[in-house]
């Protein structure tokens, strides 16, 4: 049975009260939804019978419901922003509302096709945040004392110093195999949706890899992983999230500091050292700027200048 704090505290009509009961008593019955759950989408469905109360002058029943257009979907959103509701909130409840009327037209109570019109707005996404270029620094120095095994602090130092370096995502920099490690200046990178980029690579993130490469004592073939284990097996990223959490408290950095902020940290470096910001993107491999599979109109030349005039640790 539906807690009944969920239906009394409704501005609506016996009619539409008893929907949303019935509507309740499924999410937690057939969708197996949790009570949290249930909790979020009723408090979005109260707000909107607040919204519509205040419009109406009374109750909502479901002959209201059934009648609304467009523009009263789109006024409500304006309402939730206006009373400072987040983007992804607002997003939420659309998404309760088109359940709820879904529920409505498969129970034959009432039908309301207009509301599947209505775009819920974007969620902003966060912005990222980067750490300093001292901070970056340290963290690559610090991060070469966690471990007591010698080639175990060498791979670590190799990793955070590719993340940075060269700006990648941690799964694009742990699923490369031997077969992948830079050799001369650039670098190829499988990322989201199996596209290709092409990335410099500087000498120090080189030297990193190759120092770390000889003191591991796994296999070097062509197609096992280049980051591994204290087994051998494929490094899980997991374990770089945790070295980057002890680099964190021992430097005293924000919790915000993690291993993609290194990649945050490589792009807002090289825009505010005067990188060009389309060049930064295409090394980012975003794919706002291109739906290709490979990066082939990239002027590598470019792309290897820019790097090595903005980059700070090309200047170390």
């Amino acid at each position: 049975m539906v807690d009944p704090k969920y239906v009394t505290d409704f501005l609506a009509k016996r009619d539409t009260k008893d929907a949303i009961e019935d509507w309740q008593r499924w999410i937690i019955d057939e969708r197996k939804s949790s009570v949290h759950t249930l909790s979020a989408y009723s408090r979005d469905l109260s707000a909107f019978l607040e919204f519509l109360h205040k419009q109406l002058e009374r109750p909502a029943e479901i002959d209201d419901l059934s009648k609304l257009v467009a523009e009263d979907f789109r006024k409500f959103l304006e309402y939730r922003i206006n009373h400072g509701i987040s983007h992804s909130s607002i997003a939420r409840s659309m998404s309760t509302l088109r359940n709820f009327f879904r529920f409505l037209d498969r129970t034959g109570r009432g039908s309301n096709a207009t509301i599947k019109a209505v775009r819920s707005p974007k969620p902003k996404p966060p912005l990222p945040k980067p750490i300093s270029i001292e901070d970056s620094l340290d963290v690559i120095k610090a991060v070469s004392k966690l471990s007591d095994t010698p080639w175990i602090s060498k791979r670590d130092v190799a990793i955070f110093t590719l993340l940075y370096g060269c700006g990648l995502r941690i799964d694009e920099a742990l699923s490369l195999n031997n077969v992948d490690k830079p050799d001369g200046d650039v670098m190829t990178v499988t990322g989201k949706g199996n596209k290709q980029r092409i990335v410099p690579i500087l000498p120090i993130v080189c030297d990193a890899i190759n120092v770390y490469i000889a003191a591991r004592p796994f296999s070097e073939q062509p197609d096992k992983p280049l980051f591994v284990g204290a087994r051998g097996g494929r490094l899980n990223a997991g374990v770089v999230q945790r070295q980057m959490r002890r680099v964190r408290h021992r430097l005293g950095l924000p919790i915000t500091a993690t291993p993609h902020a290194l990649r945050h940290s490589f792009a807002t470096h090289l825009l505010s050292a005067g990188g060009d910001l389309r060049t930064i993107q295409e090394l980012l491999g975003h794919s706002s700027l291109s739906t290709t599979q490979r990066y082939t109109s990239v002027d590598s030349k470019r792309l290897l200048e820019v790097y090595a005039q903005a980059h700070p640790r090309a200047k170390r």
